[in-house]
């Protein structure tokens, strides 16, 4: 199989210029000023090619929850916002702790076929907060630990989590929140478990992930952690570089104020934030209403993040590509994110300069739950290609040859 992107906008963390990309047999054979090919031809003149986007952390809800998402209606909403891997959480019913639950969302994600997904297991059994006794029976190909949803409320139990995934080459994704002080303050919430995890994982030398941080104060003990050479990563989501408290919409941690924002996009100017992850969580609109925390957003990432952090700060797209597909790529141990040959032929196509209005009934997601309805956004995914297969395209001004 061969397909030929020609007379394309290519950038990716490090390059930026006019020209062709060869894909064969899944995999980037030539990134040139030109190539020819007798093969498939995508003429894209006008448009941006990027490396796929990969998401460390989304819910498809599979299984037990299929009524706010299943793998098929995820993997089509993934592609649709330009995404070929995807890391899901543990907090389905059952929940994730076993490599049969495991194993079954990873062969239902095969048997579709047009998103790599990696599934993530609990830190503690059945998100109880009690036992870690079922690590000991987790293998490849599982790479992250969380008990996203909550905070692993034990000390000990972390600190022994954390020793554990040590031992197992496990990297400990934290879901930061004290749920005794987040009735008082959500903030102090998060900012407490993000101290108390970073200091946990630099006397056990465990690999750290810190999820959706929110706070001004939480970054910013991270960038002091990554100073001292903690080896702690860390995501910031759409919706919390874009939207403040001042909207009335309920996500788990909370929008924060307009200076945590600010906070946050100076930090990934400055190379502290490693991944935007989408923290796509799903909900029916009964659900919603009764006070289900979360966004459907991986439909919604690029373009919000693309107005949020290019257009409005002055972020470059190389920046953007880095967070969104490079860094992530790394993270999950996936052969995505660079444009460059031997690297998978995993490209989703955008057009930078097309306003969109954001309609959610237009959501392939099962989930309509966004606060960005009716908002106008720059930049739209048009096609999404992987290993060299068109698995989304709008089908607009795109000449397929």
């Amino acid at each position: 199989m061969e397909l030929l992107l020609k007379d394309v906008r290519i950038v990716d963390f490090n390059k930026d210029f006019n020209g062709d990309i060869y894909i064969k047999n899944g995999i980037i054979e030539e990134v040139e000023r030109e190539i020819k090919r007798d093969c498939r031809t995508i003429a894209c003149k006008g448009f941006v090619a990027l490396p796929s986007f990969v998401d460390m952390h989304c819910h498809f809800r599979d299984p037990g929850f299929t009524y706010k998402e299943d793998i098929e209606t995820g993997s089509h909403a993934a592609v649709k916002g330009g995404y070929t891997g995807v890391n899901l959480m543990a907090n389905t019913n059952p929940p994730c702790s076993t490599m049969d639950t495991v194993n079954y969302v990873l062969n239902k994600a095969k048997a579709i076929g047009i998103v790599d997904f990696h599934q993530t297991v609990s830190i503690t059994k059945d998100l109880k907060g009690k036992s870690i006794d079922h690590l000991d029976d987790i293998t490849y190909p599982v790479r992250f630990i969380s008990d996203d949803g909550k905070g692993v409320y034990d000390d000990r139990l972390m600190y022994e989590a954390m020793e554990k995934a040590k031992k197992l080459n496990l990297t400990v994704i934290s879901h930061a929140e004290n749920e005794d002080i987040t009735p008082i303050d959500t903030r102090l919430s998060e900012n407490i478990e993000t101290v108390r995890n970073i200091c946990l994982a630099e006397n056990t030398k465990a690999r750290l992930h810190m999820a959706h941080v929110s706070t001004k104060e939480a970054m910013d003990a991270i960038i002091e952690a990554k100073i001292r050479g903690v080896d702690v990563t860390c995501e910031v989501t759409p919706h919390h570089i874009y939207l403040d408290n001042s909207f009335d919409y309920r996500v788990n941690p909370p929008l924060r104020d307009r200076e945590d924002i600010e906070f946050l996009i100076d930090a990934i100017k400055n190379n502290y934030v490693d991944v935007i992850s989408t923290d796509h969580a799903p909900h029916s609109l009964e659900d919603k209403k009764n006070g289900a925390p979360g966004i459907s957003g991986i439909e919604t990432a690029f373009s919000v993040c693309f107005t949020a952090l290019v257009q409005e700060n002055n972020i470059t797209l190389n920046k953007l590509s880095e967070i969104m597909s490079k860094n992530p790529s790394q993270i999950m141990g996936l052969n995505k994110g660079k444009i460059e040959k031997g690297y998978d032929g995993d490209i989703t196509i955008v057009d930078i300069n097309k306003k969109v209005k954001v309609d959610s009934k237009e959501f392939a997601s099962k989930g309509k739950n966004t606060p960005f309805d009716g908002m106008e956004l720059f930049g739209e995914v048009v096609m999404t290609i992987k290993g060299g297969k068109i698995v989304y395209s709008k089908g607009d001004n795109i000449d397929d040859n």
